[in-house]
């Protein structure tokens, strides 16, 4: 385990339901896919990066960046995108971010981190607006079991789980429009 060290993870694992059931990773968005937009704003962030897709994978791959699956079947949800990447890592703490967001902050990693550190909890997540954003989370790789029980009880909110762990709430107040996200092929359109 490397202590201090924060592995990137692009969650791009879903089915893409509310956009048609096409992968919102590879959308374009000002002629990049939203995936690119996520990784160059998060990979100076964090030591390593890597994508969890569970489909067009080669296409990810494309990117440069390890690409791993869902340990669990069935497009489990981003619970099951954090496991597997709390499985694969082998840095001390993973901080994920979705695909479909991508003007996160740029200083997402050392925000979430900081304040984990200060408060010693072992997850932090975003919340701007007045909204929790848990799937821009950072925690601990030593989660991974608990997060494995979790899902095979039938967990599958993120939100549950993070209270569950005591996650702290990060205040991003000053960037809201960093959490914008991408559901539709609608939103995609130029304004």
């Amino acid at each position: 385990m490397l202590a201090d060290l924060i592995t990137g993870v692009i969650l791009a694992g879903g089915l893409g339901r509310r956009m048609g059931g096409v992968d919102k990773g590879l959308q374009m968005l000002d002629g990049r896919p939203l995936v690119r937009h996520v990784a160059d704003r998060l990979a100076p962030q964090v030591d390593q990066l890597m994508i969890n897709a569970n489909r067009s994978q080669a296409q990810y791959a494309s990117l440069g960046y390890p690409i791993f699956s869902d340990l669990v079947p069935d497009f489990a949800g981003p619970l099951a995108g954090l496991h597997a990447a709390l499985s694969q890592a082998q840095s001390e703490w993973v901080v994920t971010a979705p695909c479909d967001s991508p003007y996160l902050p740029l200083d997402l990693v050392s925000r979430l981190h900081s304040a984990l550190l200060a408060q010693r909890s072992d997850v932090a997540i975003a919340r701007s607006g007045g909204r929790v954003h848990p799937v821009f989370c950072l925690c601990r790789t030593a989660l991974r079991n608990d997060l494995r029980d979790f899902l095979a009880s039938g967990g599958r909110k993120v939100m549950d789980w993070c209270a569950r762990q005591g996650a702290i709430e990060v205040d991003f107040d000053d960037q809201p429009e960093s959490f914008r996200n991408f559901n539709t092929l609608a939103d995609l359109q130029p304004s």
